[in-house]
């Protein structure tokens, strides 16, 4: 968009559907321009002398008056000139659509005739987006839409615009425009919080005299009202202040704003607050006091921030999905009865010692965006030593990602303990192989060997293949595949008065490379083949297949190499991040929806399915992912233990 001081082309298409309509609402996702570019309008028809007005619906950031206000401005000597505001008392634009669409009406209704242009928030998404837009439309008295997105049918609202039949203009973003993050944002929202306050004085209130509207919190809990943001209405509803709360003392409010310009009748309270830092955002809801109050800076247990840990049980493996159903991914498979790990993905490793990473012999990434390959770094730190090399598989490029997060380091004092690693890139049906050594600079090619159907690792026992999904990046999903489950039959050792020991364990080896006549020793010091020992104690049955599967776009074709690798499987660990309702969100992020993961489960037939990478935007309630799931998959239990032992 063009700076603030820039003016617009005489043929711009804002100026254009200023001139028919009069009043325009711009519209467009978090830091597309909007702001900028309605500054730069109302700079140009100021230039011809032509007055304009900007109604700022965001209170998160209006970019006109304080924030948690929908504020009212007329473009005069190079910048915007309050005229009035709207209290809201919040900064968010989707949880308070009513209270935000009445302050919009009331100052649409004070805006003289002329240019008025309507920067609408960004919530562009899901229910909230749906219902705003109209119902901000119809507030202002708008008359036309200028969308800044890169095409029509990309904007999530497209269909919403559609609907209301009004000229619409669609124009894509600036190259330069950007959203500015949380933090910058937040910053941004004090800094304009405390000018606002610049001239506040400190006044008191009686409560009883005032009726009070909003979401306040409760008065007996005084200390929740520090720091919120008030404010101040007369008998009519106009707005006369803004201020914020200093103590709740029995029925007096001491407060700081500026001076009000009549006698405040009303007072509304929601939730917006300086915190502890000093800086303006939304307060948590209230909750009352612990026998032991909690700091404000403690961090929540890791179970409540990544929600339940499934498990399945294989036989001669145990899945743990270590992050829970909201954190990174990682799924930690356990081989029983040996000192070995395998892992899928490396997710923030916090919950995993350091010894555990001296077990684990293969690690199959999907890809190496960060949340999934963040943890090498714990893996490279607790392999300094004289450890084999760790065997790492993953989509073209793995190599080079992981040397250069090696390459980050000095390894100048490691010598022969030097980290190892061998590294396996899938291109098509081809292993291209690479060895990575802490302190050396670049990987080593290592001999390429066929990867037939995606087979990346073979061994006694089992071998896991993969294939290749769209993620706008390759992405591997992964198939673990027992050849066969062996067990001990433990009534029939106990008859025969043996103990359990390694003995069993070389028994097992044998029986599953087909070595029937291998002699074992026993604990009483005698020996019998192999085959004789298996029928007289084993049980064996066929292994029970694993698929691992996150991070893929919802396209025909990710559906069919899915459900093609996953047919038949025992459990199915899937990723679910959003709604059906948020399928826009996942085509644009190139993710599933809970509906689609549900489909391509009961497509594959699969006895069980764990659905896991939930959006944080659902971490207070998983029900609807669960219950979008079930319609598909009827057999997915909400969150609950599919079996003993299948969850933690």
């Amino acid at each position: 968009m063009p700076a603030p001081t820039e003016h617009l082309p005489a043929d711009h298409p804002l100026l254009t559907l200023l001139q028919r309509h009069g009043r325009v609402l711009v519209a467009g996702a978090p830091g597309s321009g909007k702001s900028t570019l309605v500054r730069a309008a109302a700079a140009t028809l100021a230039a011809r002398g032509q007055a304009c007005h900007c109604l700022s619906a965001d209170p998160g950031l209006p970019g006109i008056g304080p924030p948690g206000a929908a504020c009212l401005g007329r473009w005069e000597g190079g910048e915007w000139r309050l005229e009035a505001i709207a209290a809201l008392a919040t900064l968010d634009a989707a949880r308070f659509r009513l209270p935000l669409v009445q302050a919009v009406r009331r100052l649409a209704e004070q805006a003289p005739a002329g240019a008025l242009l309507l920067d609408a928030p960004g919530v562009v998404r899901g229910a909230a987006g749906a219902e705003l837009l109209p119902a901000l439309v119809q507030a202002a008295g708008i008359g036309a839409l200028l969308v800044l997105a890169t095409d029509a049918a990309s904007f999530p609202l497209h269909e919403e615009c559609r609907a209301l039949g009004l000229e619409t203009v669609t124009l894509a973003p600036d190259p330069h425009a950007r959203h500015p993050g949380k933090r910058r944002r937040r910053a941004r929202r004090s800094d304009d919080w405390d000018a606002w306050l610049a001239q506040a004085r400190e006044t008191v209130l009686e409560l009883p005299a005032l009726a009070l509207t909003g979401a306040a919190p409760p008065r007996s809990a005084p200390e929740a009202w520090a720091g919120r943001q008030v404010g101040l209405l007369d008998a009519r509803g106009d707005t006369l202040g803004l201020g914020e709360i200093l103590a709740l003392e029995d029925d007096r409010l001491r407060l700081r704003a500026p001076e009000p310009t009549g006698t405040p009748c009303t007072l509304v309270v929601r939730d917006a607050h300086r915190g502890r830092d000093g800086q303006l955002g939304t307060a948590r809801p209230h909750a009352p006091a612990l026998d032991t109050p909690v700091p404000d800076d403690t961090p929540a247990p890791l179970e409540s921030r990544d929600g339940p840990r499934p498990r399945a049980d294989l036989g001669t493996f145990t899945a743990t999905l270590v992050n829970g159903v909201f954190g990174d991914p990682l799924l930690h498979l356990r081989l029983r009865h040996q000192s070995r790990s395998l892992l899928f993905d490396l997710g923030d490793p916090g919950r995993l010692p350091a010894r555990l990473a001296h077990q684990v012999s293969d690690v199959f990434i999907s890809h190496a965006h960060f949340d999934h390959i963040g943890g090498f770094l714990w893996l490279l730190r607790s392999r300094i030593g004289e450890y084999p090399a760790c065997r790492l598989y993953g989509p073209p490029g793995l190599a080079e990602h992981l040397q250069g997060l090696v390459s980050g380091i000095l390894w100048d004092r490691v010598a022969e303990k030097a980290p190892r690693f061998e590294v396996g890139e899938l291109h098509g049906e081809r292993l291209v192989r690479w060895g990575i050594v802490a302190g050396e600079g670049r990987p080593t090619p290592l001999p390429s060997r066929p990867a037939p159907g995606g087979l990346l690792h073979e061994e006694l026992g089992f071998r896991v293949r993969a294939t290749t999904l769209d993620h706008g990046t390759p992405v591997l999903a992964f198939a673990l595949e027992p050849e066969r489950q062996v067990a001990v039959r433990k009534e029939r050792l106990e008859a025969h008065g043996w103990p359990p020991g390694p003995w069993l364990g070389t028994l097992k080896h044998h029986v599953l490379a087909g070595e029937g006549e291998a002699r074992i020793r026993l604990p009483d010091d005698t020996t019998r083949t192999a085959a004789s020992l298996a029928q007289a104690l084993l049980l064996t049955r066929p292994g029970e297949r694993l698929v691992y599967a996150t991070d893929l776009g919802d396209t025909a074709e990710n559906r069919r190499r899915l459900v093609a690798l996953a047919r038949g499987a025992r459990v199915l660990f899937c990723e679910a991040p959003f709604l059906a309702a948020e399928a826009e969100q996942a085509r644009r992020t190139g993710h599933l929806t809970a509906r689609a993961c549900g489909e391509i489960a009961a497509a594959a037939g699969v006895a069980r399915l764990v659905p896991f990478h939930f959006s944080r935007r659902h971490i207070t309630d998983t029900r609807r992912l669960h219950d979008e799931i079930r319609l598909a998959f009827p057999g997915e239990a909400a969150g609950e233990p599919a079996g003993k032992g299948e969850t933690d």
